[in-house]
């Protein structure tokens, strides 16, 4: 019997804790995919369906997310440095301590997106729809929380 939680797609495995590493699955469909602690580096995920995916705790760094559908995704704790999310669609997708160091979000749509303890260092924003993102400054309540906002303004 196949495990329910395996697809074999363009010759690759997709499942959990799969290695994906430089895989080509540009514009595949990955609706759902269940591919928590997988190795995506340098994978080219170009305009492919990860909407609904649970990626928690997934590699993919340098990964070319270009046009990709990231929308309601489980991405926490995911590490996605010097990744291209350029014109991605993040809607209401989750990337709480998500590693987003130098990833480029240029033209994406985070309206939404959970960025609760994420790690942001040289993220290039332009142009991105931070609608109703959810963030933190790195500073606490009186009760040890972190300060947590929700971004109103469409830019």
């Amino acid at each position: 019997m196949r495990n329910k939680y395996i697809k074999i797609i363009n010759g690759y495995e997709i499942k959990p804790g799969a290695d994906l590493r430089e895989a080509n699955l540009k514009g595949v469909d990955l609706f759902g995919a269940k591919l928590k602690g997988a190795d995506l580096g340098n994978a080219n995920l170009r305009r492919a369906d990860l909407s609904y995916a649970n990626l928690v705790g997934a590699d993919l760094g340098n990964a070319n997310l270009y046009g990709a559908d990231l929308s309601s995704a489980n991405l926490t704790n995911a590490h996605f440095q010097k990744a291209n999310f350029y014109c991605a669609n993040l809607e209401d997708a989750n990337l709480t301590g998500a590693n987003l160091w130098e990833a480029d979000l240029q033209s994406a749509n985070l309206t939404g997106a959970n960025l609760y303890e994420a790690f942001f260092v040289r993220v290039n924003l332009e142009g991105a729809n931070l609608e109703g993102m959810i963030i933190d400054d790195g500073t606490h309540h009186e009760d040890g929380t972190l300060r947590t906002y929700v971004l109103l303004g469409k830019k």
